[in-house]
């Protein structure tokens, strides 16, 4: 007798499969390799948006979004809080020998992270049915974020820990963010693959780079891309006579 899943996935599944699988290596080898463990997160959000394209061009399945959402738990909420865990906790030389304030203080943090991803993540699709716009930072950024600053040198655990407390309220919060026009995606889409294949490129040029474009995005967008993108929507309706 044939597994369950054999006739009723499809490639895009698949691809949304190796995205959980790359969360999970990215947590194992965090433990001795922290700069690859974020290669390997930012590997899965690329993961990520190929299993879209791909269900788009070859169709979807319906078991697609409940996989999506549960893959994006291993590589955008357990992973990157567990980097963030690694990265603070050996930058303030905390021990896990004994329970200190500090450690607390810090798993904490990283927990919350993992719950607010998980909520988004379930609130997202239930209910984000617009084709235009998501309520909350979306967990790929907020992991892409945290891999893009650790690649890029960034090494103050303090900052690490504060930028991983934000994020537990921004992926939960009421904040509308545009879709990436195509072309824009595009170009973003070539800067983070060159920052996992050559992060140390011109004195991390790519990690940085990433890093600038995602916090561009998560500050600017909900105030001024949405109106550039509808303008350009419109323009494109204009010339082409439909949308």
């Amino acid at each position: 007798m044939l597994p369950r899943f054999v006739g009723r996935l499809g490639i895009a599944d698949a691809v949304t499969v190796a995205n959980a699988a790359l969360g999970f290596v990215a947590v194992v080898v965090a433990l001795v390799d922290i700069e690859l463990a974020a290669r390997l997160i930012l590997l899965a959000a690329v993961a990520d948006g190929l299993d879209g394209l791909l269900a788009r061009r070859y169709g979807g399945t319906e078991a697609g979004p409940y996989l999506d959402s549960l893959a994006d738990v291993a590589s955008f909420a357990v992973a990157p809080a567990v980097l963030a865990f690694i990265v603070v906790t050996d930058g303030l030389t905390i021990t896990l020998e004994t329970v200190t304030l500090e450690l607390v203080l810090v798993a904490v943090v990283c927990s919350l992270f993992v719950a607010a991803a998980v909520v988004r993540l379930g609130m997202y699709t239930a209910y984000d049915i617009s084709g235009n716009y998501t309520e909350g930072v979306q967990t790929t950024l907020a992991a892409t974020i945290l891999g893009a600053a650790i690649l890029a040198g960034v090494a103050d655990p303090w900052l690490i820990l504060a930028i991983t407390a934000a994020f537990c309220y921004l992926m939960v919060s009421r904040i509308r963010y545009p879709d990436l026009l195509a072309r824009d995606a595009g170009i973003m889409g070539v800067v983070h693959v060159l920052a996992i294949l050559i992060p140390n490129f011109a004195g991390r040029t790519f990690p940085y780079a990433l890093l600038t474009l995602g916090i561009a995005y998560m500050a600017l967008s909900p105030w001024f891309y949405w109106r550039d993108a509808e303008e350009t929507r419109t323009a494109e309706t204009d010339a082409h006579g439909n949308a």
